[in-house]
């Protein structure tokens, strides 16, 4: 097989174009690292993942003197091989943030040159589950935003063909909350999914307080009560609650999700395939999940995730807020409120090159070959 000869690396810095603020930031930032890597007969395969706000220098820095080196003269349809010894290589930083997301850049490209020389699409290679998916949108939801917005929003969304909404909840007075709830429930009545998160703002005693609230407006999950890394008090909130709880988007590593899936600490999981380190780990988080019989709901990057939820059959939702409008010649398929993964070989993602490289953050594009 070929072997890897070349990587490029470079950042771009991808500014969110409405404000975004739920109970414990405001996302001023979204720094994006790319990787291409290039094999003996000319394929490439491009990968990325994403920062909220700041990280991203130390992302790439982990990129260029770490784990790319270490990819030259491999076989790049070896990936679980690479995967994991580019793991065990960064030992003393696993599990974390910063080495899941450089990890991820490298193994979300090489999946798409394994897709590219298949000559298949993300979805097919990975199980082919489904030909398209429901989307709830985050985008109309957020903090700041005051009640008749969030109603508009709902409402529009549901004229558009969305399944659910999404209200970020966390605001100082429990009853702000409950009154934002209650005017989006009557106004998009009985049969639309509202989903809430509150970004891990709270303690027990306070998530258990404010579960009391959506149970009554049949909300569709709570998301991220509590700090991501307490499973014992999420088991317990769960045995509280008639809400499903939803988890994951903060979580780095397998083991991670298999203690909130073996003691009933989520309803829901959120892996996100950057943050969990990429392709390879989150198709495990998500058949995982199915052995539990428990849904893959993933966090963010619905350009990439898209082709994620159609491989597998636990995967019922799909999250919208747009990422790469930026960087992309074309988006992401969507009619009627589905989504629709790419059938090109790879992720499906079209890439705008020239607007990348016109984007590039200075002193962060680097080149390692052979």
């Amino acid at each position: 097989m070929a072997k890897i000869e070349r990587i490029e690396l470079c950042m771009v810095d991808l500014k969110p174009k409405v404000r975004r603020t739920d109970a414990i930031q405001s996302f001023e930032s979204q720094e994006t690292p790319f990787v291409t890597i290039t094999d003996s007969d000319g394929a490439t395969g491009t990968g990325y993942s994403y920062t909220i706000g700041q990280g991203g220098p130390a992302i790439m820095s982990l990129l260029r003197d770490t784990l790319a080196p270490r990819l030259i003269g491999r076989d790049a349809e070896d990936i679980e091989r690479i995967w994991r010894d580019l793991l065990f290589s960064t030992h003393a930083t696993a599990v974390g943030a910063i080495t899941s997301l450089a990890l991820a850049a490298i193994d979300t490209a090489l999946w798409d040159l394994r897709c590219k020389r298949a000559k298949l699409p993300l979805s097919q290679m990975l199980g082919g589950a489904k030909d398209s998916v429901p989307m709830y949108t985050t985008e109309g939801g957020w903090l700041h935003i005051e009640t008749q917005a969030l109603v508009d929003d709902a409402v529009k969304a549901k004229e558009q063909g969305f399944s659910g909404s999404k209200v970020k909840i966390g605001r100082p007075h429990m009853a702000d909350d409950a009154e934002r709830l209650s005017a989006v429930r009557q106004a998009v009545g009985d049969s639309y999914e509202i989903m809430t998160d509150a970004n891990q703002a709270f303690s027990r005693a306070e998530a258990t307080r404010r579960a009391k609230i959506l149970e009554r407006h049949n909300i569709a999950w709570f998301e991220e009560p509590m700090p991501a890394d307490d499973v014992v008090e999420h088991v317990r909130l769960a045995a509280s609650t008639s809400v499903p709880i939803a988890v994951g988007e903060s979580m780095y590593s397998l083991s991670q999700f298999k203690d909130y899936l073996t003691l009933g600490g989520a309803s829901v999981v959120q892996a996100d395939v950057a943050r969990i380190g990429g392709i390879t780990p989150w198709i495990k988080v998500a058949h995982m999940a199915e052995a539990h019989n428990v849904p893959i709901c993933p966090h963010f990057l619905m350009e990439l995730h898209v082709s994620l939820v159609c491989a597998v059959p636990n995967a019922p939702w799909l999250e919208y807020i747009p990422q790469l409008d930026t960087v992309t010649c074309e988006g992401m398929k969507m009619k009627d409120g589905r989504a629709y993964p790419s059938k090109e070989p790879g992720l499906g993602i079209s890439w705008d090159w020239d607007a990348i490289k016109s984007q590039h953050v200075e002193g962060l594009t680097s080149e390692i070959k052979s």
